[in-house]
């Protein structure tokens, strides 16, 4: 079977445009993405479907619909029933999915593993997957530091791991879970970050995660002010990025609220630029 990927969107959210793009001034960020009075931004939660062989696997989960009302008022998550609205239009079934894999267990991107059942209580919301991440990772979001703790929330994978379906993917800078999946380990963001790379026919297609959350973090000083170690994530996005020049990788953007991909270059000067970009279907 050809690999297909299809981006799925699980909602969208709010985060403070000063904490998205570090020290970066308002007065540059602010002429690529709109922010309210309160310096907020809109920004997507977006997922990846990707058919395989004989797997069925979903990367990340959107924030979820578990939180009270006090969280909802500091990140104003809408429109989550697209998650279930776009894996429907895409032909696959919660009851299909034979793999979730977490690139790192911050609440936006775990916490619609996990969601409350008809009678109110906890329940896998593919019931019928293995769930996978980094086991240098899980520690860390365990015992979380103190900038961290916050963006940890154990209800979100820690049921996984009593049900027995958290599962270990790998160690290493570069992981081979499959045969056409390759997990790079990133640790600028948060510590043990997956970021996958899946060999498609056509053209390596980078899922960028917090590494290169948006299009606009395209630019090497452009780091989210959330990362524990902002050099690192500074060397690796350079590292990441000459990679995908050099292979003519498509990154996808887990939080860009409008664009899905694009293909990277470099302008006269050297920096890295976008040569295209669009919807990732039309670079594959």
């Amino acid at each position: 079977m050809t690999m297909r990927i299809t981006p799925i969107r699980t909602g969208f959210l709010q985060l403070d445009g000063g904490a998205m793009f570090g020290v970066v001034p308002k007065k540059l960020w602010s002429r690529m993405i709109e922010a309210d009075s309160d310096n907020m931004c809109t920004w997507c939660m977006r997922a990846l479907l990707v058919e395989t062989h004989d797997r069925i696997i979903v990367v990340d989960t959107g924030i979820g619909e578990k939180q009270d009302d006090r969280f909802r008022s500091h990140f104003g998550p809408t429109r989550q029933e697209l998650f279930e609205q776009e894996l429907k239009a895409a032909g696959v079934a919660p009851t299909q999915v034979t793999d979730v894999l977490l690139t790192h267990l911050h609440f936006d991107h775990a916490g619609g593993a996990i969601i409350h059942g008809p009678d109110g209580r906890p329940q896998p919301m593919f019931p019928n997957a293995r769930y996978w991440t980094s086991e240098r990772h899980l520690r860390a979001a365990m015992d979380p530091n103190a900038r961290e703790k916050a963006s940890f929330l154990k209800e979100n994978f820690k049921p996984l791991l009593d049900w027995g379906l958290l599962h270990y993917a790998g160690e290493g800078d570069r992981v081979p879970w499959t045969d056409d999946i390759e997990l790079r380990t990133v640790y600028g963001h948060t510590e043990a970050m997956y970021v996958p790379v899946f060999r498609t026919a056509s053209r390596p297609v980078i899922y960028c995660a917090d590494l290169i959350p948006s299009f606009h973090h395209l630019a090497l000083p452009y780091v989210m002010a959330y990362d524990i170690r902002p050099l690192d994530t500074l060397a690796e996005k350079a590292r990441l990025l000459e990679w995908a020049l050099e292979h003519e990788a498509v990154l996808v953007f887990e939080h860009d609220p409008s664009v899905e991909a694009c293909l990277p270059d470099r302008d006269n000067s050297g920096r890295i630029i976008a040569k295209a970009h669009g919807p990732l279907a039309d670079f594959l």
